[in-house]
This record gives structure tokens, C-alpha cells and sequence, in this order.
């Protein structure tokens, strides 16, 4: 990883961040055609390249992976430089990045309209009610979440068969009505714009510069994501090792998920709990530790069928044996391993400020352990209990599931 450039008083502005368009150095302001003019070095792919051509100072294409290229960023301070960029650069683009490596005073930036602006432009739609992500470089079901009737979605694509790919996944999922809008080369001389329903997705030779506009529209029987925590167990693929869905729905409650924290579940059997968890915010993020190889590989196939894949790290081994390599969590889910020697002392002392712990139990020994650690530390102690209808002859009656005693503990 590349370190960072420490702030120092006295360094003037010398790295240029320009948004280009595909209108290409027409489309310029007078500022930003100065600062790509004044420029020693430039970076950017080869199509930026191209399109702010002829330049007279040094070019360099972005190498592949694109971070190789920052160290030589970086040894350039001082030096007048320039990073050419898609539209925007700091919306889904390289600007950001580049910004965690260099202090802002010592950046200009230049942006132009965002893809996300010239689609909403073109289509009369608005961009606060309008739900704008990337599908570049990313697994494709990361957009499941977004998929809600009604809903209006602009997708940045990877390359020209990303169309026809979001089209089978719709379709698959019972969202074939859907009207897709593939707008191509916005702003340039090759622009075009085509839709399609989702069913009957065939558009050809979509150029590999394109971005997708989405009107979700669901048939009967459509798989959407509930806003609600406590989904249905029929989401998961499980071997009954699932900590069930009203049980789930108290337990995230408890767990009270705040925007961008880390949770730890341990024992995460079908990785219900870590799911729901990074479905509260797309900025959540968790890590579940399961020992059985199995059972850890369906917890990956699980959290990419709900869209939350690339936030879910899963861990195979013991619970007490992997904390300590773990990245900081806001909250830890104890759901199996409770009666480990020291687990329950080492998940509270991991805590920060204000980090909540629930820990839930069905033997009698995990009891045991919560009820030493509610006489320690405090916290709540509860019981849980559900019961289902269920025939009994020609009648029906109630079964019971296992009672859970679930401790819930906030660090002071």
C-alpha cells in the first residue's frame, strides 16, 4: 500500500485533477485547459489520453493494476502535474483515491458533469430520488439490495456486455418488466441512447463506455429484498444451523447497527446475522468466523445472493483462535462457541466506547456462561421464545421452537 504524503506548510497546488469529457479538450474550461497545458506529466488512460490531444508534456498511461502508477505520482511533488479523469473524478472515480494519498491544499480539481448528471439530463430524471452506483470492477449482484419496485437505479457499467448481464439477472429474479436505458459515449460524437424490458434485453454492440438507467418494475412472485430485518429463512442457504428469522429480527435490533461500523459474528452457521447487518447500510461491513469449512463457503454464496458479498470477510477457524488478527469491531454477534474459556471477556474487550456485545444461547452451558457474564459486567438478560402453527391431526396447534437466552451488553 502506498503511504501517504505528509502535510507540510508551504506546498503550493502542483497536482491537477481534470474531469474530461467526450467532447475532449473542447469541453475544457479555460482553467482546467491551463492546467493540463502547464502541466510536466500526465496521467490517464489512453482514451483521456486521446481525447486532450496533442500535449507537449510527458504521458503516462495507467498500468494495470492503476495503484502501481502512484508511487511515481507521488515522487512528482512540486512538480506541475496532471490526472485526467472521467467526468467527475471524485464521483466513483479515481479523485478520491488519489486524494487519500495527497493533502487537499496541494490539489486543484477540475470536474465536469458525472455520467450519473448527463444520464439524468437526458432522461428528465431527478438525481436525489434516482439510486447511482458502480458495476465497474464490482460483482454485478451488489446492486440486488437496490432492486425495489419502483425504484429508479444509474449504473455505472464494467463494459458492453454489463447491460445484457444486468438484463439476465432481473430477468432471473422476476423483475423482467423492468425498462433498462443503455446511454452510450454521453457528450460526444458517438453518443447514443436505447432501452430495452429486462425479458427481451437485445441491444448489440453496446460500446464499452456506457452507463444503465433502471425502472424496476417487479412480476408476481419476485424475489426483492425486504427493508425489514428478520428475512424469511428461505434466503439462506442453510443446514439448519440459522439463527431463525424472528430471533435474527430481535437479535439485529440489540446489535443496533450504526452507518459504517464492523460487526464481528461469531459462529456465523449461514451468516444470517452478518447479512442483515451489512443490509442495514451499504457502508456496514462484517466479519464471520465459522469453523466448519462448509458451512464458511455457504456463508460466501449466501452474502453474494443478497448483494453484500464483498463486505461479508468471512474467517474459517475456532472463534476464540481468530479475534486477534480481526479488524476493530463496533459490535460483536456471538452465536455459537459461548462457553469457550475467556470468548465473551475477549469480544468485550475488543469493544469500543459505546460498542455493543449480545451473545444468544440454547444450551444449558452456553446459559451458564451468559448468566457469569450478566453477574460480571450487567447488561440485559432475556428470554426468547416462538412458537409455530402447525397441524396436529385435523387440527392445528402450536410447537415451539427452543427457547433463547440472549444477553445484551454495552461497553461504558
Amino acid at each position: 500500500m502506498t503511504a501517504p504524503l505528509s502535510p507540510e506548510p508551504g506546498h503550493l497546488p502542483w497536482l491537477a485533477i481534470v474531469g474530461i469529457g467526450e467532447d475532449g479538450r473542447a469541453g475544457l474550461s479555460p482553467a482546467a485547459a491551463a492546467a493540463l497545458d502547464g502541466a510536466e506529466v500526465v496521467y490517464g488512460g489512453r482514451r483521456h489520453l486521446a481525447l486532450a490531444g496533442p500535449l507537449a508534456a510527458e504521458t503516462r498511461p495507467w498500468p494495470s493494476p492503476i495503484d502501481a502508477a502512484y508511487p511515481g505520482i507521488l515522487a512528482l511533488r512540486g512538480r506541475p502535474t496532471c490526472i485526467l479523469a472521467t467526468g467527475d473524478p471524485f464521483h466513483y472515480g479515481i479523485g478520491a483515491e488519489i486524494a487519500r494519498l495527497v493533502p487537499a491544499p496541494e490539489i486543484r480539481a477540475f470536474p465536469q458533469p458525472s455520467a450519473f448528471s448527463l444520464a439524468a439530463a437526458r432522461l428528465g430524471w431527478s438525481l436525489p430520488e434516482t439510486a447511482c452506483l458502480t458495476l465497474h470492477g464490482r460483482d454485478l449482484f451488489g446492486i440486488v439490495p437496490q432492486l425495489q419496485p419502483g425504484a429508479r437505479l444509474f449504473a455505472l457499467s464494467w463494459d458492453g456486455a454489463t447491460p445484457a448481464a444486468l438484463a439476465a439477472l432481473l430477468a432471473e429474479r422476476g423483475l423482467g418488466p423492468s425498462r433498462l436505458t443503455v446511454l452510450e459515449a454521453m457528450g460526444g460524437p458517438h453518443e447514443r441512447v436505447r432501452a430495452a424490458r429486462a425479458d427481451g434485453f437485445d441491444l448489440a454492440e453496446i460500446a464499452s463506455l456506457n452507463t444503465i438507467a433502471v425502472e424496476v418494475e417487479a412480476a408476481a412472485g419476485a424475489r426483492i429484498v425486504p427493508l425489514s430485518p428478520g428475512l424469511d429463512d428461505g434466503w439462506f442457504e442453510n443446514d439448519g444451523q440459522l439463527t431463525k428469522a424472528e430471533i435474527r429480527a430481535v437479535t439485529l435490533a440489540a446489535l443496533g447497527p450504526r452507518a459504517g461500523e464492523t460487526l464481528w459474528d461469531l459462529g456465523a452457521g449461514a451468516g444470517s446475522v452478518s447479512i442483515e447487518w451489512c443490509l442495514r447500510h451499504p457502508a456496514n461491513r462484517a466479519v464471520a468466523v465459522e469453523r466448519r469449512p462448509d458451512r464458511a463457503e455457504r456463508i460466501g454464496r449466501n452474502a453474494r445472493a443478497l448483494g453484500v458479498g464483498a463486505r461479508v470477510q468471512v474467517v474459517v477457524g475456532a472463534s476464540s483462535a481468530a479475534l486477534s488478527p480481526l479488524p476493530s469491531p463496533g459490535a460483536v454477534f456471538v452465536g455459537g462457541g459461548i462457553a469457550e474459556p475467556g470468548l465473551l471477556a475477549a469480544c468485550r474487550d475488543a469493544l469500543p466506547r459505546d460498542g455493543r456485545c449480545v451473545a444468544n444461547a440454547v444450551t444449558l452451558e452456553g446459559e451458564a456462561a451468559l448468566l457469569a457474564a450478566f453477574a460480571e459486567t450487567g447488561g440485559a438478560l432475556r428470554r426468547l421464545s416462538v412458537a409455530q402453527a402447525v397441524p396436529v391431526g385435523g387440527l392445528t396447534g402450536w410447537r415451539p421452537a427452543m427457547p433463547i437466552t440472549q444477553w445484551v451488553w454495552t461497553k461504558p
